[in-house]
């Protein structure tokens, strides 16, 4: 007997869960098939453990920079057994919340494994559904062949359920993943090797912030090998050997994190014949619609904007449209976007070389010591910089590196989204003494630059 619905939604993470939930509050009967835990990456072995871990990282650096303030602390130990629990415990929670407000609103949930049969039917658990609409929001998985052995070493799922922290730690790659573990695990005492193929970490980004966030990392004594030939990966006794230009390296433990790609195996695509776009994810339109009608794909498994917050508003939009009558589209461009590094990095906008291309460009930098750091005769200091196009005025790009900055930026994102000048920022009256007052205040550009 075939069950029959208004929407089948694929993948239980927090696109698929946004979208199930609005869905059916406008009185559409919706399914959700997920096969392993509700939440998703970003819940259940992603942003929310990893900004854990960096909250327990960042405590020790804290405690260690209290005693110009007065505070006699003796000398404190990290027990990642401990964290581990909590963190378990803390992920439990988050998962039944999910599941409570998925059954609040009405939304059946089935675990399993689906198979899409048509573009209105999937089978799971030997049963067949069929709808009006299916929803794949799978999201995406770490790259697991990208040389030979890595298949064999840890992950961001693994580094998540550490119960030690290693002596030596090896990390391949050098995106926000990468250079994520990286900070927190130096923080919590590991002696980490970061090795990529690039000169810069974070590929993509506007390099005055890649350059800083590599003087950064070396700060905090993580070893950069950029320019690395990475050859491959071995099973030691100890842990693991890295083969990289020509050297070998022994580590206690070795992270994979080489980029990610879309969950698509195992779906049945083929069975619709969708034909996967050259980096593996499900080509969409505007509205999230495959190119078979009544088929549609949000979040991660579209390889758009990879960020919990960009499939959450992906699987609303497709609801208010599909359910509702509206007509909204998500605009990429304006999302902000943060590193969780110590200290963190946060964005919104273009990046240098990207706004160059709109012609004559006013760039605004700024860099100190933040009056936290300076009173305890601490190095760090904050980067701040604003691009601004010549012509119109408009801030095209604003980006940070330091502590605050992913808060800081998230409310400038605001402004950035309206179209702000840089006059609606000379004009604005900034709080004393602060960080986030330096955007108000820069007031002539540090130069000039031409496309």
């Amino acid at each position: 007997m075939t069950a029959t619905f208004d929407l089948i939604v694929i993948g239980g993470g927090s696109g698929g869960v946004a979208a199930a939930r609005r869905a059916a509050s406008y009185g559409a009967k919706v399914v959700l098939i997920e096969k392993d835990r509700l939440g998703g990456t970003c819940v259940i072995r992603g942003c929310i453990p990893k900004k854990l871990m960096m909250y327990a990282s960042r405590l020790g650096a804290e405690l260690r920079q209290a005693e110009p303030y007065g505070w006699q602390i003796p000398e404190a130990h990290f027990e990642m057994a401990s964290w581990q629990e909590a963190k378990s415990r803390e992920i439990d929670r988050l998962e039944a919340i999910y599941a409570r407000l998925l059954a609040q609103s009405g939304v059946q949930v089935v675990v399993g494994q689906a198979a899409i049969e048509s573009a209105n039917r999937v089978r799971v658990n030997g049963k067949l559904l069929q709808a009006q609409r299916i929803l794949i929001a799978t999201g995406g998985s770490p790259v697991v062949d990208a040389l030979p052995g890595v298949e064999g070493v840890a992950t961001s799922t693994d580094i998540l359920n550490l119960r030690s922290v290693p002596k030596r730690l090896g990390i391949l790659g050098a995106g926000y993943i990468a250079l994520e573990f990286a900070s927190i695990l130096a923080g919590l005492g590991s002696q980490v090797s970061l090795y990529y193929r690039g000169d810069l970490p974070l590929r993509g980004f506007d390099a005055s912030v890649r350059e800083r966030m590599a003087a950064s990392l070396q700060a905090q004594g993580i070893l950069l090998h950029p320019g690395s030939h990475m050859e491959r990966v071995e099973a030691t006794a100890q842990g693991a050997r890295l083969h990289v230009s020509g050297q070998v390296h022994d580590f206690d433990f070795v992270l994979n994190a080489l980029g990610r790609r879309p969950n698509t195996t195992g779906l049945g695509l083929d069975q619709l014949g969708l034909v996967l776009s050259d980096d593996g994810a499900i080509p969409v339109d505007d509205w999230s619609e495959t190119r078979v009608k009544g088929v549609f794909a949000i979040g991660d498994v579209t390889n758009r904007k990879n960020l919990t917050p960009v499939a959450i508003a992906e699987g609303r939009a497709f609801a208010e449209n599909n359910f509702n009558g509206q007509q909204l589209r998500v605009d990429h461009a304006s999302v902000a976007t943060a590193t969780f590094t110590n200290p963190p990095l946060a964005s919104v906008g273009l990046a240098e070389h990207e706004a160059l291309a709109q012609g004559k460009l006013r760039i605004y930098e700024a860099e100190f010591k933040p009056m936290k750091s300076a009173f305890t005769g601490s190095d760090a200091k904050a980067f701040m910089k604003m691009i601004v196009h010549d012509s119109s005025d408009r801030v095209l790009g604003i980006h940070m590196l330091g502590d605050d900055s992913p808060e800081i930026i998230q409310s400038l994102a605001v402004a950035y989204g309206m179209g702000a000048k840089k006059s609606d920022f000379d004009r604005t009256v900034a709080v004393h003494p602060t960080v986030a007052e330096e955007f108000m205040l820069m007031r002539e550009p540090t130069r000039v630059v031409m496309p």
